[in-house]
């Protein structure tokens, strides 16, 4: 067993190849990440001469507060999957998600341990506002508990009145 700070002696900065398996890898290049949250790191297999991408970030739990004052465990997979939902058969979904995730994550970071459910909505909402507006209206439909179709109409006609100069 490792103590904190501690390393196993060799291993340092050795990380599997996920082409090769093998151990024998290498950093090439390590810079700041997400707004300096995370370190990117290029490494370079010596076996079998592929190059791949990794990121190290700290690992803190982030709590959300949920409408009831529950707290819950923050899951970028469930970020994820609502955005999948909003963004299915979307152009440049992937991209947008991936983006879309890595926002919302600085964000509640830099919130405290605890972030309110409702702040990682807004911030998804703008975020989604400004990529893709089908998937905005998918997300806050759920998000605001939409009804019918008059709550779409209604979200439309703020959403057209705040685009007007």
């Amino acid at each position: 067993m490792f103590g904190v700070g501690q390393a196993q002696a060799g291993n340092l900065e050795r990380m599997q190849c996920p082409f090769c398996a093998a151990t024998d890898t290498r950093v090439i290049d390590s810079r700041p990440a997400e707004g300096g949250s995370a370190v990117r790191r290029r490494r370079g297999c010596d076996s079998c001469e592929n190059r791949f991408t990794t990121y190290e970030r700290s690992d803190t739990v982030l709590m959300v507060r949920k409408r009831d004052g529950s707290l819950q465990r923050f899951s970028a997979a469930k970020l994820r999957h609502g955005l999948e939902t909003a963004l299915a058969e979307r152009p440049n979904a992937d991209e947008i998600i991936g983006a879309v995730v890595d926002d919302v994550m600085i964000v509640a970071r830099r919130q405290s341990p605890v972030v309110d459910s409702d702040e990682i909505g807004r911030a998804v909402l703008e975020a989604l506002r400004s990529n893709d507006e089908v998937a905005y209206l998918r997300f806050v439909s759920v998000y605001k508990d939409f009804t019918g179709a008059r709550d779409f109409e209604a979200e439309m006609a703020s959403f057209e009145a705040s685009d007007r100069p």
